[in-house]
């Protein structure tokens, strides 16, 4: 009896040795990057993904130019964890830029596009809401790519050598698009369905 006992752990060792077994993750492993204006970010394109990421077993990490409490234009308020200036993209599994009238800080904003190239060279899942998506077509991560935005800002996207859809969530590999709040929660979910 110990004899078959010790035989099935040693048994059991080699396979996790070898690497038939994987280890269980832990807790927390899987994060996502919502990035924010440091003022007048949507708050239904946040706090719905944040917590659609959140009860998916994401750790979620809002980053922002500025690390003082930044205020939705509903009136929501969230104190960010990082400065964009301070992303590491490899860290993470999804990167979405959210949108709200602030949002316009990024548009041009050499570290935005910085973030949104290295995400498309790391595969990682790459996601933009409401006019958020002018950013990624200004980091020259739309050209060719199926998309959408806020229904004022698709010329800008054509302009870029996107192929503006008008979708509320378009998908276009692991990049994801939304047109604004009311696509908050089918962003997320496309999000989430993009991290393979």
């Amino acid at each position: 009896m110990v004899a078959n006992i010790k035989l099935c752990v040693s048994f059991l060792l080699f396979v996790f040795l070898i690497g038939g077994l994987k280890p269980l993750k832990a807790e927390g492993e899987k994060k996502a990057l919502l990035i924010i204006a440091r003022q007048d970010f949507r708050d239904e394109e946040l706090f719905t993904p944040m917590d659609i990421l959140k009860n998916s077993g994401y750790k979620v990490v809002v980053a922002s130019s500025s690390l003082n409490e930044a205020k939705g234009m509903l009136g929501g308020r969230v104190k960010p964890d990082i400065l964009i200036k301070d992303v590491n993209v490899s860290e993470y599994k999804i990167v979405a830029f959210i949108g709200g009238g602030g949002a316009q800080e990024y548009f041009n904003d050499p570290i935005a596009h910085k973030i949104a190239q290295e995400a498309v060279k790391e595969n990682k899942v790459l996601g933009a809401i409401c006019i958020a998506p002018v950013t990624l077509a200004n980091a020259g991560v739309l050209k060719g790519k199926k998309s959408t935005v806020w229904s004022s800002e698709g010329a800008a996207l054509k302009q870029k050598g996107a192929i503006f859809t008008g979708k509320d969530v378009e998908i276009d590999g692991e990049i994801i698009t939304a047109s604004g709040p009311k696509a908050a929660k089918s962003f997320a979910e496309a999000l989430i369905s993009a991290d393979k």
